[in-house]
């Protein structure tokens, strides 16, 4: 067997080992390459100008396909905006089965053109066609291009010792969201409607658009907790920063309806997919300011730990004060669950 995952994103391990050190051509206008755990790059256009872009692919299921379209914009859109600079330009490579109904097709790019106009992104290009042996609509890549001053952006490498680390909404937001649509009928049978509609909602929690648009100007670094969750997220900004940190378990909420999903499907929602998360490093005189802002615009933050020098390690510290090595995550729990065959409800 090779050095794949079962499903997910490779490691840090195998992206150095086979990308890493082949990606052809050199070229100096790069600024930021590809970095592993880093969401976007960045290409020097003059001395006050960068292009930041990024790629990612959407998968979809039958029960959320009615809002597919949404996720698509603001998935791909939030790994150009935690680099600090507002998403401007897209293109998609939308794969769609061949029993897909007009009616859905239609639907979906509704939901593209909406979200797209509703801020400010240009769709310049992309791929669409029917294609066998998709079981779902697939957006194969979208990019997504920003532009911005190269001293403004925000890449996880620039975090900074002493900085604080704060959380926007809390863990596995993405494991929950999506989760709690495709198994709303077994959920029924141990929780409340009300907590099952409460965890539902979280799908359209899956952006940092605003999170980001918010943060970035008292922020040194920002990153998007996708795969891996909050703590792979975490360990990816200490890597692409060379620091340590310490992270305190007990000052991580999880919300009842992330709590109940997660048990359910017997994953942790620490280590679960977040997208929609924010993860951002600040000076600690700017805590409050952030903290502050995003709570005027309804959205929850908490502040979780410190950046630390790179002798330290990266730590976690538990409710009882135990401390431990903070590790990353080897494969994300969520997508054993996400593409496991069950019943869509």
């Amino acid at each position: 067997m090779n050095g794949l995952p079962p499903v997910g994103k490779v490691d840090r391990e195998l992206f150095e080992k086979t990308i890493y050190n082949k990606l052809g051509a050199k070229n100096k206008k790069v600024l930021i390459g590809p970095e592993h755990g880093v969401d976007a790059s960045a290409i020097k256009i003059n001395k006050n100008k960068a292009m930041v872009i990024s790629e990612d692919p959407t998968f979809s299921m039958p029960s959320i396909q009615n809002q597919f379209g949404w996720a698509v914009v603001h998935i791909c859109a939030s790994d150009v905006a935690v680099l600090g600079v507002d998403p401007e330009l897209m293109t998609i490579c939308l794969l769609l089965p061949p029993e897909t109904e007009d009616s859905q097709f239609q639907q979906i790019w509704n939901q593209i053109h909406t979200e797209c106009k509703k801020h400010n992104i240009t769709i310049v290009g992309g791929h669409t066609g029917v294609y066998p042996g998709i079981p779902a609509p697939l957006n194969g890549g979208g990019t997504v291009i920003g532009y911005g001053n190269p001293k403004d952006l925000t890449p996880p490498s620039n975090a900074q010792t002493g900085d604080k680390i704060i959380m926007t909404k809390g863990p596995a937001i993405e494991a929950t969201g999506i989760l709690a649509h495709k198994s709303e009928k077994q959920l029924k049978t141990k929780y409340n409607t009300k907590l099952i509609e409460k965890a539902k909602k979280r799908y359209h929690d899956m952006t940092v658009l605003k999170d980001a648009a918010i943060a970035r100007k008292h922020s040194n670094a920002m990153h998007d907790a996708t795969e891996g969750g909050i703590i792979n997220g975490i360990h990816e900004i200490t890597q692409a920063s060379k620091k340590g940190c310490k992270i305190h378990k007990n000052k991580i909420p999880i919300p009842p309806e992330i709590k109940a999903v997660c048990n359910h499907h017997n994953i942790n929602p620490l280590t679960s997919i977040s997208e929609g998360t924010l993860l951002l490093t600040c000076p600690p005189k700017n805590t409050n300011k952030i903290q502050k802002n995003l709570k005027k615009n309804n959205i929850q933050s908490w502040i979780i730990g410190e950046i630390t020098p790179q002798k330290n390690g990266t730590k976690i510290i538990n409710k009882n004060g135990q401390e431990k090595q903070l590790k990353p995550v080897k494969t994300d729990p969520f997508w054993k669950t996400f593409f496991k065959k069950q019943p869509e409800k």
